[in-house]
């Protein structure tokens, strides 16, 4: 576990943004990721009979679609205990594979940091 207090203010401003989506849509899972410009995108998991992302990718997605050019970091709330290796490619697409990925627990408690590598 990860002392949150210990993050950086913008680390902690985008778990708490991935919380929120996720406890705001009723999702399993919520994300965020900063551009290098210090915008976010925030999103949930998408899950229609046609098309299912994980919050993750659709923050990804959001950041690319918004004309983002770079990321700085990505956070993901979820259960599992770590961000999937294709959640962690999309994230290195656009960041490069030394981009941060907090992964935190449901009460957004930093649970671990790994890279998009």
């Amino acid at each position: 576990m990860t002392d949150n207090s210990a993050l950086d203010p913008e680390d902690r401003k985008i778990v708490t943004l991935a919380r929120s989506a996720r406890a705001r849509n009723g999702v399993p899972e919520g994300a965020a990721v900063r551009d290098d410009t210090g915008r976010t995108y925030v999103a949930g998991t998408v899950a229609l009979p046609s098309l299912r992302l994980s919050a993750l990718r659709t923050a990804v997605a959001m950041a690319v679609a918004s004309g983002a050019k770079s990321l700085e970091a990505a956070a993901v709330v979820t259960d599992a205990e770590s961000a999937s290796d294709e959640d962690r490619a999309a994230v290195r697409d656009l960041g490069g594979p030394q981009t941060p990925v907090l992964v935190a627990g449901g009460d957004g408690t930093v649970r671990s940091t790994v890279t998009a590598g």
